[in-house]
């Protein structure tokens, strides 16, 4: 495509996904490039992803960041899972844990053991088997270097965005003031060669990183890449959110309560309360919508609610010519399971793996947008299986998305499960066995049948072995102390 050396690299718009990028790209291959980083003070950022997943941790220890320090500075909590009410039918509860359950054999995973053990009398939740699960259920947290103990963060967005603009700086990237009037592209290849600011300055380079969110400037506006619709699938299109006092003390997880049009959220932070409506704008309206959310906080606001526009999707390419788009202006499934910083982690560390140094060749290009289109899809199944696998019909909104037509990758999926109590994590996808059957099995699946391995177990021994288990994550659940409190000695917000 073009052998022309890539030196400088320009990324166009700042936020978490810019200022991600530019902290990733300048850790990792700074002494190689020129990295400028283009925004505008006047440009607000959408600052609500504030709940991530596990692989955070991975990346933060790649760039080298403090973990006390970056939750300090960003008034973080700890996140052990997501806690859902009313997916299933009204009334139901269960966790999603990021932890294992159990011991697995090679043969089969550990929940069919406990599926065995159902059969025969030995009734147990099978979240009593994951530490993580329990200490979510029971308000407790603590970790240590030689705990394995499986967490996220809930953070807030704005001001994370800021702690690695600070980092980023430190490690040479420049940052450059101003909103982008025109782009300027090569007359033969199409490639972009600079962007022009209303100042009529120029910036100039030779990998452009789209992070401008769902204008999508470079990919979309100039390059015309095309994006591929999933609102058929993933109903819900807006979001209103506000931002409460915090009232009791934080819990260590995410909370999503079904609604009769999408669904809400609480995001506990160290000193407020992030609270927002999902919802389907074809059976809730935005005022309607700002108004269920105002009814259900508890705590004051903070600002007035505002409202996010929002269509559930993917670029049909994420990597076009010379413009790799990473966060909203590479697509967004929707904020159920708060994948959206994990994204935007793993499309830069996609782009650090095969960066174009010696300039853009197809197959890298090929390549990236595989593996970017997979991991998409990956997710966005496993965000469908939450509305899809639902007995509810209380409402319109809930008769289309159970009786809608769905992916085949994840009608597989749930007929595995169903027929077998079969679940998987293909390589490189993000989501657990764990998560898949906890989410199986809270939406309401029973499978008919499971792996013959647990028959083999003499019935006493089966007993003597889940019994051990449970026992032993109760002991250890028991001897962590309350979330606050190890917030409290570990990571305090001073400010």
């Amino acid at each position: 495509m073009s052998v022309t050396p890539v030196k400088r690299v320009v990324i166009a718009g700042g936020g978490t996904a810019g200022w991600i990028t530019a902290a990733a790209l300048s850790h990792q291959l700074g002494p190689l490039l020129e990295i400028t980083l283009v925004e505008s003070e006047e440009i607000g950022t959408i600052g609500v992803g504030e709940s991530t997943v596990p692989p955070i941790r991975v990346f933060h220890q790649l760039l080298g960041i403090d973990e006390q320090e970056f939750m300090r500075s960003v008034s973080a909590t700890f996140k052990l899972g997501v806690w859902f009410e009313n997916w299933g039918q009204i009334g139901d509860r269960y966790i999603h844990p990021f932890g294992r359950h159990g011991k697995p054999t090679w043969l089969c995973e550990f929940h069919h053991f406990w599926l065995h053990g159902l059969r025969h009398g030995l009734n147990s939740e099978l979240g009593e088997y994951c530490v993580e699960w329990l200490a979510a259920k029971q308000g407790r947290f603590g970790t240590s270097p030689q705990s394995d103990i499986n967490y996220a963060y809930q953070v807030d967005a704005t001001v994370y965005a800021r702690f690695l603009r600070r980092f980023a700086e430190n490690k040479g990237v420049r940052r450059v003031e101003g909103k982008i009037k025109s782009v300027q592209q090569h007359p033969t290849t199409g490639f972009i060669e600079s962007l022009t600011l209303e100042s009529e300055r120029v910036v100039p380079g030779d990998l452009f990183i789209d992070c401008t969110g769902f204008r999508g400037l470079l990919i979309e506006q100039t390059l015309h890449t095309g994006f591929e619709d999933w609102s058929h699938w993933l109903p819900c299109d807006s979001a209103v959110a506000v931002q409460t006092e915090i009232t009791a003390p934080p819990n260590p997880y995410t909370c999503v309560i079904a609604h009769e049009a999408g669904w809400r959220w609480l995001i506990p932070l160290q000193h407020r309360m992030g609270n927002g409506v999902v919802y389907c704008s074809r059976y809730l309206s935005d005022e309607d919508a700002k108004q269920k959310l105002l009814q259900a906080v508890s705590g004051n606001p903070i600002r007035p609610p505002f409202v996010l526009k929002f269509k559930p999707g993917r670029r049909r390419l994420t990597w076009n010519k010379n413009v790799v788009a990473i966060g909203l202006s590479s697509g967004f499934v929707e904020p159920l399971e708060s994948t959206a910083i994990h994204v935007i982690m793993t499309a830069a560390t996609r782009l650090m793996q095969m960066f174009p140094l010696d300039g853009v060749r197809q197959s890298f290009v090929d390549q990236f947008n595989d593996e970017s289109r997979l991991e998409m899809e990956r997710i966005r199944d496993f965000i469908i299986l939450h509305y899809h696998i639902t007995e509810r019909d209380d409402s319109p909104f809930w008769r289309y998305c159970k009786n809608m037509d769905i992916p085949e990758s994840l009608a597989r999926r749930i007929e595995l499960f169903k027929e077998g109590g079969h679940a998987y994590q293909a390589e490189g996808e993000l989501f657990r066995v764990d998560s898949w059957v906890q989410v199986l099995l809270g939406q309401g699946i029973v499978p008919k049948h499971y792996h013959p391995s647990p028959r083999g177990m003499q019935e006493r021994e089966l007993a003597r072995v889940l019994n051990g288990l449970r026992n032993q994550v109760a002991q250890t659940v028991a001897k962590l102390p309350r979330h606050q409190d190890f917030i409290n000695s570990y990571c305090r917000t001073t400010a």
